[in-house]
């Protein structure tokens, strides 16, 4: 087993442990959450899951905190949703999803900022905690902003992918390729093309994912995103969240997650 490796299964026995000690407190849960070092930024990458960036930016490390604390408020109201697990592109789109799903029961975990490797750190308690019907996922870009090769978010995914896949080796992942960006954002088409050739590559390895190619539906000619649909070429508007739920229902339905449309 790779030091990785061994550092990311230490880390996912130490969050089920403090997942184990918060259930049986129920009655103290909020003081409890508060004072919880799994909710909060790692001071330090030593002994953490993962390679690449883990933001510690003021902002992001009070938007980490602040969203997780609520959310443990939230285990039971949300458990058995379909999970929507990403960064502010995920957070962006509301609590209910903008209310694109109905009659899908969601819970959104998304974070602004968050990279591949915040995501390895939260899985536990974030997403499999709530025993998911699913798991709808999108990350990726902002380990671009941070300087971090293609590679580095593909070989976060395919541990992302192996911890699901220990968990429930049936538990359909909806896989959504990167959306299209800008150079202007350190988000150059040609690095966010190879990071979806790559994930197309991993999704062939896990038979319960199912990728959705949401790359293309937003892409122009260069390969970057629209004003029309991204105002700021990185974050959908309302008619980009619209494409984005058209482009997920036939995978939902196809995974038996949402019933077909007659």
């Amino acid at each position: 087993m790779s030091c990785t490796k061994r550092r990311f299964h230490a880390w996912t026995r130490s969050c089920l442990c403090a997942l184990g000690l918060w259930s049986a407190a129920a009655s103290g849960a909020g003081e409890a959450a508060s004072r919880d070092p799994y909710l909060e930024v790692p001071r330090t990458d030593q002994g953490l899951p993962g390679v690449g960036p883990l933001r510690r930016y003021d902002w992001f490390l009070n938007l980490w905190k602040e969203r997780r604390m609520a959310w443990s408020q939230r285990l039971e109201a949300d458990r058995g949703a379909v999970v929507f697990f990403g960064d502010s592109i995920t957070q962006g789109w509301g609590d209910a999803m903008g209310g694109a799903f109905p009659g899908l029961k969601v819970a959104n975990r998304g974070i602004g900022g968050d990279t591949t490797r915040g995501l390895l750190l939260r899985l536990q308690h974030d997403v499999l905690s709530l025993k998911p019907k699913g798991i709808v996922l999108l990350i990726g870009t902002n380990d671009l902003e941070e300087k971090a090769e293609p590679e580095v978010p593909a070989m976060n995914l395919r541990w992302l992918l192996e911890q699901i896949r220990s968990f429930d080796p049936k538990l359909p992942v909806l896989l959504c390729e990167v959306f299209p960006s800008s150079v202007e954002k350190k988000r150059p088409a040609e690095k966010i093309r190879r990071i979806n050739e790559l994930y197309r590559g991993l999704g062939a390895d896990f038979p319960q994912v199912t990728l959705v190619p949401t790359w293309a539906l937003f892409a122009n000619a260069s390969g970057d995103a629209t004003p029309e649909e991204f105002p700021d070429l990185l974050h959908p508007n309302e008619k980009g969240y619209a494409k984005w739920a058209e482009a997920l229902r036939p995978a939902l339905e196809k995974t038996g997650l949402m019933a077909r449309r007659l």
